[in-house]
This record gives structure tokens, C-alpha cells and sequence, in this order.
């Protein structure tokens, strides 16, 4: 993925940086070069976004219950990372009331379920209160995770343009590595979708 557009630091680097380290830096992603060691600031376009074979990227964020959730927590065990749009909507509701119920077989298959959208943790807390969501839900606020993705994208409704989360899910290995990805996908059925490609 080479890297082009603006770099907060000024600095012409970053030229490609699939294989390199990914933090946060406000509403872009950091970029640790190589060489230099020193971070940059990418303004991520989608089409820079992880995708299958890249690293996860760096991230340390608050969860639901007031816990913290970091990618390193993630090491030496295969984990779906989910994205949705919004706590406690028709479509959201139903993602995470399935991903709940076959959690079990997940977990049977040795992988972590966690969900992720820009909510606050207190909303997080309410939603996995009134669904029994067991898994952890990670509070994207600034939406630094959700750029990295690409998942953070304009949406049209009735023909009002806005911003906001494309529902997209991303299996990542024991080794760190993006192994799957499913983008722009339907709520009904897609936890089951995802169990059978395990």
C-alpha cells in the first residue's frame, strides 16, 4: 500500500509502509518509518486501508466496563474484529445477538469475537446490558481504528450524504496478520458467514 497524501509531519516518507506499524494520530493513522524511527501522520483513503496480508494495526482503546483493549492483546490468538455503525439499532442489534449466540463455537475454534463502532463506553455498557453481549466492544471515538480500516465512509440516506461506519469484519491470526475480510455486509446471517469460513 503505497502511501500518498498529506503527511502531518511534512515529511516525504512513508513511500510504502504495508509491512510497517500502524498508530494513531488524531483522525489519521501514525506511521512508524523504518528508517527514521520518527512517527507520521497519513491521511488514509480507502484505498490505503488494511487489508488481507497487512498487520494490524497499533491501537489502544477503551472498551465497555471500563476496561482497555490493545492490539497486542490480540497477539497469539485469532480474533474477528467487527465494525458497526451504531449501539443499539435494528441492524446492529441483530449482528451482535448473532455473533452472541454463536459465540461458543467460536471461542470452540480458538477465536475472539470484539466488536467495535464509535460509540462511548457508557453506550457500549448499555447495549451489552440489554442484548447480554459477552464479548468485548471496543469505544472508537475519533474513529482512528475505523479509518485504518477504511471502514469510515460516506453513506447516502434519502439523499442526504453523512459519515459514518461501513459494517465490515476482519478475521485476524495468531500471527498479527489480516487473514479475512468481509466488507458492506448485511447484519442477518453475517456472524454465521463468518463462523463457516473458520
Amino acid at each position: 500500500m503505497p502511501a500518498s497524501g498529506p503527511l502531518c509531519s511534512g515529511a516525504a516518507q512513508a513511500a510504502a509502509y504495508s509491512s510497517e506499524r500502524f498508530g494513531m494520530c488524531g483522525g489519521a493513522a501514525s506511521v512508524t518509518g523504518p528508517q527514521s524511527g520518527r512517527s507520521l501522520c497519513v491521511e488514509l483513503r480507502p484505498d490505503m486501508a488494511v487489508t488481507v496480508g497487512d498487520p494490524l494495526p497499533d491501537f489502544d482503546l477503551a472498551t465497555g466496563g471500563g476496561g482497555r483493549l490493545r492490539a497486542t492483546d490480540l497477539a497469539g490468538r485469532r480474533s474477528v474484529l467487527y465494525f458497526y455503525p451504531k449501539d443499539d439499532t435494528t441492524g446492529c442489534t441483530l449482528e451482535a445477538r448473532e455473533f452472541t449466540s454463536l459465540l461458543p463455537e467460536f471461542e470452540k475454534r480458538g477465536v475472539q469475537v470484539i466488536g467495535v463502532s464509535p460509540d462511548p463506553g457508557r453506550s457500549h455498557d448499555r447495549f451489552a446490558a440489554k442484548c447480554g453481549i459477552p464479548f468485548p466492544l471496543i469505544s472508537d471515538p475519533d474513529k482512528s481504528l475505523c479509518q485504518a480500516f477504511g471502514v469510515w465512509v460516506e453513506k447516502s440516506m434519502y439523499g442526504r450524504k453523512y459519515m459514518g461506519v461501513e459494517r465490515s469484519t476482519f478475521l485476524v491470526g495468531a500471527g498479527g496478520r489480516v487473514e479475512r475480510e468481509w466488507r458492506k455486509v448485511k447484519a442477518g446471517g453475517h456472524a454465521a458467514e463468518v463462523l463457516a469460513a473458520l
